[in-house]
């Protein structure tokens, strides 16, 4: 191969990695100019819904934004814990505004209060996602941190928590295996991370006396009702969390792509069913295209349960 044939491969090649590394970034969600407060807003307010729980609701369950995190929006009662999402915004006496920034990352990822303030140095309820949020890569950890500090500080007390027996979080497999970001580009690997920290699994696996069923992986099944969630609309049926695994009849098999991102973000079934919350439609919306793609390329790989 003369002078000129080689040249010609090796412009070839730097092209190659220059668009292999647009589409890991394409893929990270992450223009080059998004600062960590504009990824953290993307974050919170998107895949991790921090809102469907953490602000108030009116009395026909909309979320009152001009308050936003600052508390109260939903309730739970349940054997080991009862209590309310607590003021997540920067008030200083009754949100994490006296928090460090490391005291909101453990509070995040380990489910632990700081040693000061009220109830110091105890652990967060079942119902703050803290074994899917481990799993947050450091940068969006940080993102996190970042908007959270940079809401409007609203004073808004949230009635303590009160604990009826030990607090106990049981691990999630994908978090405890953990992602980097150089897995970011694969989609499936990509979706397989944004439903951890979306805790999807959560909700849409079974479980037994609080205990969740792994094994079963999206096999659905749980139950959320007025005795278990209060702060929903009088009319509120509750809901039932739906299998979403592979399986053709029982699970997602045959639907389209399209029709499972229509039951995510505007929470239609494929028989045109209106879907119920808990599940944070309005919040998913906010979802770009490339992050659903990839949600709905992993949910094709999770195996079949009936």
């Amino acid at each position: 191969m003369g002078c000129n044939g080689w040249e010609r491969v090796r412009t070839l090649e730097i092209a190659a990695a220059l668009l292999s590394g647009a589409a890991a970034l394409i893929f990270a969600g992450s223009a080059v100019a998004e600062t960590p407060v504009e990824r953290g807003h993307y974050l919170v307010e998107s895949i991790l819904a921090c809102g469907n729980c953490h602000t108030p609701k009116s009395p026909g369950g909309m979320p009152v934004m001009e308050r936003n995190l600052s508390g109260g929006g939903l309730m739970f009662t349940l054997p080991p814990f009862s209590g309310a999402a607590s003021n997540i915004t920067p008030d200083k006496t009754t949100g994490i505004g006296a928090w460090s920034d490391d005291e909101i990352r453990r509070a995040i990822v380990e489910g632990v209060r700081p040693a000061h303030g009220r109830l110091p140095n105890t652990q967060l309820a079942v119902v703050m996602a803290t074994p899917f949020f481990k799993a947050m890569l450091p940068r969006d950890l940080d993102a996190v941190v970042a908007y959270l500090r940079s809401l409007k500080p609203i004073q808004n007390e949230v009635a303590a928590p009160t604990y009826r027996m030990p607090v106990r979080h049981d691990k999630y497999p994908d978090a405890e295996a953990g992602f980097t970001e150089a897995v970011m580009a694969e989609p499936v690997r990509r979706g397989a991370y944004l439903v951890t920290i979306g805790h999807c699994m959560e909700c849409h696996s079974p479980s037994d006396k609080g205990v969740p069923d792994f094994a079963r992986l999206g096999a659905g099944g749980r139950v959320f009702n007025a005795q278990l969630v209060q702060g929903m609309p009088k009319e509120w049926p509750g809901a039932k969390a739906a299998n979403i695994t592979s399986h053709p009849t029982a699970g997602l098999g045959r639907w389209s792509d399209a029709e499972i991102k229509r039951a995510i973000t505007q929470g239609i079934s494929r028989d045109g069913r209106r879907l119920q919350p808990p599940m944070a439609f309005a919040w998913y919306a906010r979802m770009t295209d490339a992050d659903l793609d990839a949600i709905v390329a992993y949910l094709r790989t999770v195996p079949p349960i009936e």
